[in-house]
């Protein structure tokens, strides 16, 4: 009777086991048919570690495939126990499995052209070819391609002739059926949704195509690790990049273009680069930039940055181009705006991109390495640092490493290391770095649930949301951080750079507004260069403008492409910043004494933002149209670009 009750089980893990199996036939059969492609790089213990990797996203993907099939073996009815309905399901589990299989094999021979597994924007692709054409192209393919065809036809015949059906239970079983089952269904469950998910803490989204980048040497390799199903899923329904024709190609590139080209006589100054991004911090935590704030009263909640702003740059107008924290990792550090979709969440996440630090390890010999204190691989992060060029990567794993700190003793218990000593371990791994580097950090404690340790509960102001007593001490963290940075050896030649992800806590009526949401901090410190200093309140600055500033300052001497201007070298009437609001598919545009918004067809709002900081007064009609159109043409062309760069993996300089 045991074996009867507990039967399904087994039988259901077997038929899962043979799905992973004709996974895996068809990751070999896709390297061996793209084996120029990967050959050349390619080790037996590389090859091993892709295909290791390549189950997780197998995981997903089969466990969405499966679901239902899952469902029908464990769902707790006694009735459905006949064979009859094991054959329906069989024929079900072999027809299903093998479309997606299809799928894989299809990438295969597509994968050559495209550089990357198929996503839903396959639909979009082909969505102008007449149906007969269509059948044609397949025909020749199924033709030339032949020996594919008969895979598939295999696979199919294995996945059903391999089919397990569970045996029958005792029909004078039933109390023992129901109660098993239904414990066995209960389990099932969360476990079903972590696989599909790609794990199982809080901090770990659920794995998108950009995940794959963590596993691999260079970007194309992604293709080994990724499965087709995974891609189709993880793409579905997300919108993706369509290319208007707002305007003739030669005309959008001399409006706007995102290549950066040095000036003649530059000369590079190999300073160090540090760039901290501060986990939700808005520019309205900053007590010294809001002086119109409760009548001259308001402190804010960051002492310290208060007192560096003294001796360094900052902007009045200073803004992100997103609203989550996978938005700002692309912005800050590569000068990509977050347009319709996070970058990390579409296809688009596979492209060649570059960064600040790629930029300067590939061409300048510096070393790099990216710092955030959560479960390694949380957020997307760790494989975006990897594809842009960071050449290192510290999460909690390596924290926990350290001897000379408490390993997960420090952790929050939900999210990551406390900042403090989170920081203090980032200050001590650029120390043993090799001069010139470039770091970034990601700190984590002011991101909810916003608790503190013990040790600081009450000692910093709480305000009205809990988020601000945790800025505080994130703020005392980074003093923490200057404190010990300032002693070592590479201090004054270092350039810092201290920004937010995104803004988060806001209640005062200026930060909430559709410009307001976006205020964030953009901080410039160089102790090496006393003159770099200031409030700048005519240049509009965003995180885009992060890197080409950055590149600007140490007078970088090589093309790039990135969305940004360089804010210190670009006259203050030429700056612009932009935004897209994902909720209503609007994109703002700054620039001048204006912002307009873009519903991606026509201007349908205008605004006096640096007077009407609360948007109310819409001078679209009576603002000077020579103004409003110019506007409009270049955010259309900026627009433009974005998406011809996105979808023709075209966002590093390539020499024509």
């Amino acid at each position: 009777m045991k074996k009867e009750l507990f039967a399904n089980v087994l039988t259901l893990a077997w038929n899962l086991v043979l799905v992973y199996v004709c996974y895996t036939l068809c990751r070999l059969v896709f390297l061996f048919v793209n084996w120029d492609t990967f050959s050349g790089h390619l080790t037996w213990g590389y090859a091993v570690s892709l295909f290791g990797a390549g189950i997780i996203f197998d995981t997903t993907a089969i466990l969405y495939s499966n679901a239902l099939f899952i469902l029908l073996f464990l769902f707790p009815l006694h009735w459905k126990e006949t064979p009859m309905f094991y054959k329906v399901v069989r024929w079900l589990f072999a027809a299903v499995n093998t479309f997606f299989l299809i799928t894989n094999l299809i990438d295969c021979v597509y994968f050559r052209f495209t550089g990357r597994r198929t996503t839903m924007t396959v639909l979009q692709e082909f969505s102008h070819e007449g149906e007969s054409k269509l059948t044609s192209i397949f025909l020749d393919e199924f033709i030339t391609y032949w020996y594919l065809v008969l895979l598939a036809a295999a696979l199919f015949y294995a996945l059903y002739k391999l089919y397990r059906a569970p045996k029958l239970f005792p029909v004078k079983q039933k109390l023992a059926y129901y109660v098993v089952q239904l414990v066995i269904l209960l389990v099932a469950i969360p476990f079903t949704v972590f696989g599909m998910r790609g794990g199982m803490t809080t901090a770990t989204r659920p794995i998108t195509l950009s995940n794959a980048n963590q596993y691999v040497e260079r970007p194309l390799d992604a293709g080994l690790v990724l499965n087709t199903p995974f891609s189709l899923f993880r793409t579905l329904g997300k919108a993706t990049f369509v290319i208007p024709d707002y305007l003739p190609e030669k005309e959008a590139e001399a409006v706007y273009s995102p290549i950066h080209l040095p000036a003649d006589s530059v000369a590079f100054r190999p300073m160090n680069v540090v760039v901290i991004i501060w986990e939700g911090f808005s520019k309205q935590h900053v007590g010294s930039l809001n002086p119109q704030l409760e009548n001259g009263a308001y402190k804010g909640y960051t002492p310290f940055i208060d007192s560096l702003l003294v001796k360094s740059l900052t902007f009045q107008h200073s803004y992100s181009n997103g609203r989550k924290s996978i938005d700002g990792m692309p912005s800050v550090l590569s000068s990509i705006p977050s347009f319709v979709e996070p970058f990390f969440l579409t296809p688009s996440a596979l492209n060649d991109v570059s960064s600040i630090a790629g930029e300067l390890t590939k061409n300048k010999g510096y070393t790099s390495a990216f710092f955030h204190g959560a479960m390694n691989g949380s957020m997307g992060f760790q494989a975006f640092a990897r594809s842009v060029g960071f050449q290192k990567y510290f999460g909690r794993t390596e924290y926990n490493e350290d001897p000379n700190y408490n390993g997960d003793a420090d952790f929050d218990g939900t999210w990551a290391i406390w900042d403090e000593e989170f920081l203090q371990f980032y200050c001590d791994r650029m120390s043993e770095m090799k001069q010139p580097f470039v770091t970034s950090v990601f700190t984590a404690t002011s991101h909810g649930p916003f608790d503190l340790p013990e040790r600081y509960k009450g000692k910093f102001p709480t305000g009205k949301d809990p988020l601000f007593e945790t800025v505080a001490y994130s703020d005392y963290a980074i003093r923490r951080f200057f404190e010990k940075a300032e002693k070592q050896p590479w201090f004054k030649n270092t350039l810092f750079v201290i920004t937010a992800d995104h803004t988060s806590g806001n209640s005062y009526p200026d930060y909430v507004t559709d410009l307001g949401y976006y205020k964030v901090p953009v901080i410039f410190y160089a102790p090496g260069m006393p003159k770099l200093k200031g409030l700048d309140q005519e240049k509009i600055v965003d995180q885009i403008d992060i890197m080409p500033t950055v590149l600007g300052i140490l007078g970088y001497d090589r093309p790039y492409v990135g969305f940004g201007q360089d804010a210190l070298h670009t006259p203050a009437a030429e700056k612009f910043a932009v935004n897209y609001l994902p909720s209503s598919g609007i994109y703002q545009f700054l620039k001048g004494d204006y912002l307009i918004q873009f519903d991606g067809e026509k201007v349908i709002h205008a605004y006096r933002f640096r007077t009407d900081v609360l948007m109310k007064d819409d001078v679209k009609d009576t603002m000077p149209q020579d103004t409003l159109k110019a506007m409009e043409t270049q955010l259309k062309s900026l627009i433009q670009q974005y998406m011809e760069r996105m979808n023709g993996n075209n966002l590093v300089y390539r020499e024509k």
